[in-house]
Order: structure tokens, then C-alpha cells, then sequence
């Protein structure tokens, strides 16, 4: 049943996509951009099952991963996730979004596979390692691998989408996080229950495959490694794809290359070198102030979606608990909801700004995460909820500012870069959460929610300080170039009207004189 929720869901998206053509692009281009972008977003949703699998593994090993290794574990991993941008953004930038996200799903599905072959081999008995340390240092591999995926989606995207396409284009990188994030738990913990030498629930047909494929009732432990093995699998398949399918540019796929009237239109095609592509972000006041929303965000978005799972295991949420039940799935449906409100709330209501759905987004967690510290651990419905709805808001926040307002403001010349940085920015929060509530929930619950205000109060502020900020190009097209409406006339050999119909058509200033 999941599975075709999540299918409509794609079918859904996929729709509106074709149905979302404001520049009047041609049947073709469209068709070929859809065939770029798809293989590209599913290879980063397969990316982030194979990221989150960690918080399935912690669940499944028990007391053999406490709450504060795995705050640990995740917190190094996060960190370096984080600080590797400052190399992988300018190298994106330099060799392509395609090369990139061919590196992430191989690196990713190698790293994976050596965190299996850890675990298969700690839990048989045949290696006695720390088994934080080696998760520590493997899963730190797997994330620096992990942080080529997202600029690579962003820079491709910059050369195929104008300014004034990328807020449907980050609803539609939200949704692509929402269903890797359904991926990494639903998936993840399905594979989990498979791997169990007595499962513990009633498995579906693919489960039974699992556990038969791989003889797991006639072994001696229970199969936790498939957590790891079977997404790098999976990712073998997406790098196959992405080298067959994916372009760079309009050009490489045989179209016109266009203005995109984002911080680089005007510029020559010289290609940046690195200190110029760092100068032009850590000098730029929007750039830094998108970091630092991105990284209050960061504190959020994991905040919930990391512990969360844990919270409801540990302390059995009674009557709630459809919410652990169903969790990736749930986190998949409103993540769609929060990408699409801030692509559809920036391109229709603000001119493609994207400060105004940002702070909108912030207030709304800001009020969830205020009501959730209020009905912890009283009212286990009502944290669900607020839980759920948070990560509505923190992914439209990510999706219009990792997403699309760094690709604006950086333009597609330093897209990588750019965005690179600004979604370091999360997982830096990210894994600063990591470790400060990892230690916070041994001495209480009740503090986690509460570490969590503060943040969504700091990230809606600073969203609001670029309320009215859009990029110099992008204001000059909106300048020039006005859509009116006209009559055309149809008129027969005497000169009479035999038929009136409304056209839209475009002017600038200059051709109107």
C-alpha cells in the first residue's frame, strides 16, 4: 500500500512538472530535462536511504549502539559531511553535476558495503573492534562520499532551469529528499524486520524473498548487515543510469544553451578558479545569511527526523503509534507538502523570492516545536503531529534555500560552491543536535524539544532579513520582459471580424517603443 502512495506520489509530481512551463520551453526540451533531472533525483533518494539506514541500524543493534554512540557516530559523520563542501563544491563546479553524482552513488555504495562487512563480521564473532570507532570512521567515509549528491542535482539543474522554473524545481528537489527519507526508514526498517532470525512481525512477499535469499533462518545471528548491503546494491544500479542518461548542459544534450538570468548571467564562460568561486560566497551577506538559516534549520530537520524514532521506541507512545509505525512514509507526505508550499508560495506570490516562504516556514516550526515542548510526553498524539509537521516546514525551508535560493544568488557558474556551503550549513547543525541531544535524552526527554525553540526562532529571523532579496539579473528580466494580454482578430476577404481570441505574448520596454 505504501509503495503505491508513494508511486501516485511520484506520478503526481512528475504531472505537474510537464504542466509547469512559464517560459514556453519546446515538447522536446521538456521531455529530454525530465529524462536529466529523474535519474538524478532518484539516484539522491537512494543516496539518503543509504545515509539514514544508520538510525534503522541503531534501532535494530540494541544496546550494541547506545543512544550516545550513535549521537557520535552521526555527529562525525555529519560534520565532515559539512565541512567537505569547501572542497566538493568548487570540484563540482569544475567537472560537472554528472561526474559528481556518479562519485556520491559510488562512494556512498562502497562505504556502505564496508560498514556490512563490519558488522557481519562483529556480530559472527570474527572481529573484536570498538564498533563505535569503526562506524565513526566509515560512516564519516560514507558522508564526505554522500555530499557530492546534492550539488551535483543543484548544478545540473542551474544550466536547465531558469530563475523563474527553480521554485517548482525546488518543490521537486523537496519531494525527491521526502521519498529517499520514506526510503531510509520504511524501506530500511523493513529490511530490518527480514533480517531477523524470528521476525518479530508478519513479512510482505519481498520481505520473505529477503529472508530466504540469503538462508538468514539457518544462521546463527541475526542478518543486520543487509541494512547496509542492500542500498549500495541498489546504488550500483543508479550510477549505471546516470552515465547512460544524464547531461550537463542543454548543449551536451543537443539543445540551445540559454540565459538562466541567475548571479552569473552576463558573465564569459571562464570558469572560475577555486579562491574566486570561495570569494564570491563567504563575501556575500545573502550567502552567509542562508548558511546560517540552513544551519538553524539543520538543528530542526534532524532534530526530529533522527530522534524522533528513538524517543517513540524507547518511551512506547500509547495511542500513537501509528506515527513510528509509519514514519518514512509520513515524513515523505509532508515533506512534499513543505517543498511544493514554498515553490508554489515564491514563483506565484513573491517574484521568485525566496526569503518570504522561508521565514513562513520557520514561524510554522517555530509554533509546532513551542506546542510539542508543551505536550511532551503527556500528549503522544500531539507530539506525533508537531513532530511530523516540523519537517514539513524544515524541508520547504531547505528546498527553497539549498536548493534554489544558493543557486540564484551563487548563479550556475559557482552553483556547486554555493549551494555546497549552505547545505554543509545543515548537517553542521545537524551534528551539533547530533551530539547535544543524544546527551540531553539520557538525563530527560522533555529537554529535546526544548533545545530545539531557540533555533527555529534564530532561523526564522534571519529569514526574514532577506525578505525582499532577489538576485541583480533576476530583477533586470523581471524589469524587461512583460506579459500582456492581446486580441487577435480574424477577418474575412470584406474585412469583417468573424472570430476574437486572447494570446499572450511577450514585450520588453525597447520593442514596445
Amino acid at each position: 500500500m505504501d509503495v503505491l502512495v508513494i508511486a501516485t506520489l511520484l506520478v503526481i509530481v512528475i504531472a505537474v512538472y510537464f504542466k509547469s512551463n512559464p517560459l514556453n520551453h519546446s515538447k522536446k526540451f521538456i521531455m529530454r530535462r525530465f529524462v536529466n533531472w529523474f535519474p538524478l533525483g532518484m539516484s539522491y533518494a537512494f543516496l539518503y536511504m543509504a545515509r539514514y539506514n544508520l538510525v534503522v541500524s541503531k534501532n535494530a543493534l540494541g544496546d550494541l549502539m547506545t543512544k550516545e554512540n550513535f549521537g557520535l557516530i552521526f555527529a562525525a559523520g555529519t560534520f565532515v559531511y559539512g565541512f567537505s563542501f569547501l572542497i566538493n563544491g568548487p570540484l563540482v563546479d569544475k567537472i560537472g553535476g554528472k561526474k559528481g553524482i556518479i562519485i556520491a552513488c559510488a562512494g556512498a555504495c562502497i562505504s556502505n558495503a564496508l560498514m556490512g562487512v563490519i558488522l557481519y563480521l562483529f556480530l559472527h564473532g570474527q572481529l573484536n573492534i570498538n564498533l563505535t570507532i569503526a562506524f565513526c570512521i566509515l560512516y564519516s567515509l560514507n558522508m564526505y562520499f554522500q555530499s557530492y549528491g546534492a550539488v551535483s542535482i543543484i548544478k545540473v539543474k542551474a544550466y536547465w532551469f531558469h530563475v523563474r522554473e527553480r521554485g517548482i524545481f525546488g518543490a521537486i528537489f523537496g519531494t525527491l529528499i521526502s521519498v529517499g527519507v520514506y526510503f531510509a526508514f520504511d524501506w530500511g526498517q523493513a529490511i530490518a524486520d527480514a533480517s531477523l532470525l524470528s521476525p518479530k512481525v508478519n513479512l510482505n512477499l519481498v520481505q520473505r524473498f529477503i529472508h530466504s535469499v540469503f538462508s538468514i533462518s539457518s544462521g546463527t545471528t541475526d542478518a543486520l548487515w543487509l541494512i547496509f548491503f542492500i542500498p549500495s546494491a541498489i546504488l550500483v544500479f543508479w550510477v549505471l543510469i546516470d552515465l547512460w542518461l544524464i547531461k550537463d548542459t542543454p548543449g551536451e544534450a543537443n539543445f540551445e544553451d540559454f540565459d538562466v538570468a541567475d548571479a552569473s548571467s552576463g558573465e564569459d564562460d571562464r570558469p572560475l578558479k577555486i579562491s574566486e568561486l570561495l570569494k564570491r560566497i563567504f563575501t556575500n551577506p545573502i550567502m552567509i545569511t542562508l548558511g546560517l538559516v540552513e544551519f538553524t534549520a539543520g538543528v530542526l530537520r534532524n532534530g526530529i527526523m533522527q530522534w524522533y524514532p528513538v524517543f517513540a521506541k524507547e518511551i512506547p507512545q500509547i495511542g500513537a503509534e501509528f506515527f513510528l509505525q509509519n514514519w518514512g512514509l509520513l515524513l515523505c507526505l509532508t515533506g512534499v507538502l513543505g517543498g511544493f508550499a514554498v515553490g508554489i508560495i515564491s514563483d506565484n506570490f513573491f517574484q521568485s523570492r525566496r526569503g518570504p516562504p522561508a521565514a513562513i516556514m520557520g514561524g510554522f516550526a517555530l509554533t509546532l516545536a513551542i506546542i510539542m515542548a508543551l505536550a511532551i510526553p503527556t500528549y503522544p498524539t500531539i507530539v506525533g503531529l508537531c513532530a511530523i509537521f516540523i519537517i514539513t516546514g524544515v524541508i520547504g525551508i531547505t528546498s527553497i534555500t539549498s536548493g534554489t535560493a544558493a543557486a540564484d544568488f551563487g548563479g550556475k557558474k559557482a552553483t556547486a560552491t554555493a549551494s555546497g556551503i549552505v547545505d554543509g550549513c545543515v548537517y553542521l547543525g545537524s551534528g551539533v543536535q547530533s551530539a547535544v541531544i543524544g546527551f540531553l535524552a539520557t538525563k530527560d526527554w522533555r529537554y529535546w524539544p526544548v533545545f530545539l525553540i531557540p533555533f527555529a526562532v534564530a532561523g526564522t529571523l534571519l529569514a526574514i532579513r532577506i525578505w525582499k532579496d532577489i538576485p541583480a539579473a533576476t530583477k533586470r528580466y523581471l524589469l524587461t520582459v512583460e506579459k500582456i494580454q492581446v486580441d487577435v482578430v480574424s477577418v474575412d476577404s470584406s474585412g469583417h471580424a468573424v472570430s476574437i481570441s486572447e494570446s499572450t505574448v511577450t514585450i520588453t520596454p525597447h520593442e514596445e517603443s
